[in-house]
Formats: structure tokens, C-alpha cells, sequence
């Protein structure tokens, strides 16, 4: 069984999508995040771009093979928001994204089954309304050797298609390589078994 090397996630920040469920409203948003601390500025955007809100409601996952997700229900019942909406982003199979439902309270209670569905509903609009795209794990390498070796570094890199991230090239000579996750084995080991050259993963 190959590992999979592939994830969804979105390509930009969503439209605004509006939900209207007895009077209250419900602002959707998804935003493409790589780490936790985007979160809380863009939480502080929204704020500012809705002030009468009462609540601002998420759930985010980030993460490739490790995941790390968190679901807020800002102030709502318990489990009502964050969990409904981090629902839709395990049910869209997207990571490293970030939803924010925003509510606007019209005065008529939804009942904890109504919120359920409402921020469930509004997330669902939000990804529906999302560019979903694929990306590849990639895995960054960085290879050192001697600078009388590079032609051999060099072939190996074209023949094999490697993309060159950065190079340093002096007497001695670093060059980062990303690879997708499935080529990542064969790569190391080609280098690996070379003479005077050393590679190494670089952590990022």
C-alpha cells in the first residue's frame, strides 16, 4: 500500500457566503492557513468587520500526515458550532484551512438541533463555494558536496527532475531540493550512495 502523497486544502480565501435561519445570520468564510497563529488575527479581522456579532464560531485543520485541528464554539452550546463545522472540513477531506461562521443573533432562539444545522449548513455553503485544489507532500533536501562533484549533482537533478528550491555554490556547495513524498526514498538514496556527497532532510 503506497503512502499517499497528495492533500486537499483551498486556494485562496473564500467569498462571503450568508446564511438567514429565523432571523439570525450566518457570515461563512475559509481561509487557507499553514499554523496556528494566523488564527487569531484573522478571528480579529472579522471581529472588526462585524462588531454587532455575537458570535465567531471556527474550526481549523492543519497538518499533512500529523493533524492538528480545533474546533471554538464562542460562547454557543457546547458543540454546537465548532464541531458542525470542523464536521464539513473532515467531510470535504480539506486540511490547512481555517472556517469562521459569524453570527449575527435576530432575537429568535434556534434551539441547540437548529444551531447544529445552521453552522453545519453554513460551513457546508462555505467549502461549496471554495476552490478545492490537490497539492503533493513535498519533502526539502539539502544536498552538500564539493564543487568538483556538481556535475554529478547536477545530472542527477535534470535526469531525475528534481526542483531546485536555493543554491549556495562555492568551493563547497549546498543546493535544496524538494521532491514529492513519493519520490523522497529513491532520491535520498541516490545521493546517499554517492561519493563525497551528503544529504540530509531539512526540517520545515
Amino acid at each position: 500500500m503506497e503512502s499517499k502523497d497528495t492533500y486537499k486544502t483551498i486556494a485562496f480565501p473564500s467569498e462571503e457566503i450568508l446564511l438567514k435561519e429565523k432571523s439570525s445570520k450566518f457570515f461563512g468564510y475559509a481561509f487557507p492557513i499553514q499554523s496556528e497563529a494566523e488564527v487569531k488575527p484573522i478571528i480579529d479581522g472579522l471581529r472588526k468587520q462585524h462588531p454587532h456579532a455575537v458570535h465567531y464560531c471556527y474550526a481549523y485543520q492543519i497538518g499533512t500526515e500529523t493533524l492538528v485541528h480545533r474546533a471554538n464554539d464562542d460562547g454557543e452550546p457546547s458543540n454546537t458550532a465548532g464541531m458542525p463545522i470542523y464536521g464539513q472540513i473532515q467531510s470535504f477531506g480539506v486540511t490547512n484551512v481555517l472556517i469562521v461562521i459569524v453570527r449575527i443573533f435576530g432575537g429568535v432562539k434556534l434551539g441547540v438541533g437548529g444551531l447544529i444545522t445552521a453552522y453545519k449548513t453554513a460551513a457546508q455553503m462555505t467549502l461549496e463555494s471554495s476552490e478545492i485544489i490537490e497539492k503533493t507532500i513535498d519533502i526539502h533536501y539539502l544536498v552538500s558536496f564539493d564543487y568538483k562533484n556538481i556535475n554529478k549533482v547536477m545530472r542527477v537533478i535534470k535526469e531525475k527532475n528534481i526542483e531546485i528550491v536555493s543554491q549556495k555554490m562555492e568551493m563547497s556547495c549546498e543546493i535544496e531540493i524538494i521532491t514529492r513524498k513519493k519520490n523522497a526514498e529513491m532520491i535520498f538514496d541516490i545521493f546517499n550512495s554517492m561519493f563525497e556527497i551528503t544529504i540530509k532532510p531539512t526540517l520545515k
